[in-house]
């Protein structure tokens, strides 16, 4: 039995709030449980100067936790100086799953910068954040290109992303810190709307795990990505 007391393959309760920044291209307030993120897009007319003169556009993302986020006050990274190790492989996974569904090219010399901040974290916040980021990403395509900024939409598909795991011997999906703090395995899986594999994250906590539960764990981020995919498409209209 969960501690939610949800199904195995149910994720926590999860919305998608567009339009919370009034000043951002693209913006939206994610929550799958008690896990909440904001995101925003921001278009910048310019990309960085190693992407100068390719005829190509580019996406990247930064994340970051506010101090009180989680059970007890963290130090803002700013104070320390240096993000950590986490802060860094994190945002770059964002990045990677947005330009993973963006055909660069039709962006032309133009970047979009997706800014993922987690409000409160209950597990999952990079899965929350990618999922999200998607949303504020497709805002501001959808916008750039009514503007008449774009000649056409960069965005080739959907990405979205959930955490699978083991607890107490059973796989299931979406986990909360309790499950995740616990968990004998735990993956990360980012899925495109076609089907396709973007990355997938997967450890063993506190065992290894064999190839039938590392299928039970994949059929289950099919499943859960599958329900995110719907919602992201009723988010964007």
């Amino acid at each position: 039995m969960r501690p939610s007391g949800r199904a195995a393959a149910a994720l926590r309760p999860v919305t998608l709030e567009t339009g919370v920044n009034r000043y951002a291209e693209g913006s939206c307030l994610v929550s799958f449980g008690h896990t909440r993120v904001l995101v925003t897009a921001s278009h910048e007319g310019s990309v960085p100067g190693w992407m100068r003169g390719k005829g190509a556009g580019w996406v990247t993302a930064e994340y970051g936790m506010l101090p009180r986020a989680t059970h007890t006050r963290g130090r803002r990274e700013a104070a320390a100086g240096k993000q950590s190790g986490r802060t860094q492989e994190i945002q770059r996974l964002i990045g990677r799953s947005m330009r993973a569904v963006v055909d660069l090219k039709a962006l032309g010399e133009r970047q979009i910068t997706l800014d993922c901040d987690v409000i409160q974290a209950d597990g999952g916040t990079r899965t929350a954040a990618i999922t999200g980021a998607w949303v504020a990403l497709a805002q501001c395509c959808n916008y750039l290109t009514a503007e008449g900024v774009l000649e056409k939409n960069p965005v080739l598909d959907q990405v979205a992303a959930v955490s699978c795991g083991i607890f107490e011997g059973q796989p299931v999906c979406d986990l909360d810190y309790e499950e995740d703090s616990s968990a004998e395995a735990d993956s990360n899986f980012v899925l495109t709307g076609d089907g396709h594999i973007v990355e997938v994250q997967a450890t063993g906590e506190k065992r290894g795990f064999t190839r039938h539960e590392f299928d039970q764990l994949f059929g289950l981020a099919i499943h859960g990505c599958n329900e995110l995919f719907a919602l992201q498409r009723n988010a964007v209209g």
